[in-house]
């Protein structure tokens, strides 16, 4: 079969990261976590304390970061590095979590970001995901889709994911409000909002099991890579 460019596309927690990571290593694709870079890019800037409202502040930062992804063997999966140094447990920190739609709505780090992602999808055989993968990114990937679930489904996987790492002294209305505003934020953003492509298929998750859900999109790719 022919390798393709797999684009996933939808709101905050509704497995997309999960799903996507499941479908490269079950097709030995590579993964690309684009979330995980904007995440990365806003604990640069939260770090160093850069003003947001400032284009020159914001450009100087970006030229001082540098981002790149290693494979965890004890994980099986992909971390993102930040200059170098693993940060993929820091840019899950709820602090990241309520700042990164702000920074990436900022039109230079977006612009920063996507150039990054289509240098490493000219080879095909990748999956990323994200929130305007098959919009922007990818307009012309061979598969798109767009993930959603009911909003207190979503909540309960982020409670689940944030508990699991130590963070038990966050609350279900916290994560709610949390998620709710990063919907708005991504979706009424002016540079690549947050929405279902016109050629992306909708996979609404709430009720899948993660094998179910891999099932149906291996599908999916088997009719389109055998094209």
């Amino acid at each position: 079969m022919n390798k393709i460019v797999i684009a996933i596309d939808g709101y905050s927690s509704c497995g997309k990261s999960t799903m996507a990571k499941q479908l490269a290593k079950k097709l030995n694709y590579i993964f690309i976590d684009s979330g995980a870079m904007y995440r990365a890019i806003a604990l640069y800037f939260l770090n160093n304390n850069v003003n947001l409202a400032d284009n020159n502040s914001v450009a100087a930062a970006l030229n001082n970061i540098h981002l790149n992804f290693v494979y965890n063997e004890v994980e099986g999966k992909s971390d993102i590095l930040l200059n170098n140094e693993n940060v993929e447990t820091a840019i899950r920190e709820m602090r990241v979590s309520e700042y990164v739609s702000v920074v990436a709505a900022i039109e230079e780090v977006r612009t920063f970001a996507v150039a990054q992602q289509q240098q490493m999808g000219i080879s095909k055989g990748i999956v990323m995901d994200g929130r305007d993968i098959g919009t922007t990114v990818f307009p012309n990937a061979e598969l798109k889709i767009f993930v959603t679930a009911d909003i207190n489904t979503r909540v309960e996987r982020r409670l689940k994911e944030l508990h699991d790492k130590g963070n038990t002294a966050i609350s279900f209305e916290e994560v709610k409000q949390n998620l709710i505003s990063r919907d708005h934020i991504d979706s009424t953003r002016a540079i690549s909002p947050l929405r279902q492509a016109e050629d992306a298929v909708l996979l609404d998750n709430t009720h899948l099991t993660r094998e179910e859900q891999l099932n149906i999109v291996l599908n999916w790719v088997n009719e389109r890579s055998s094209n």
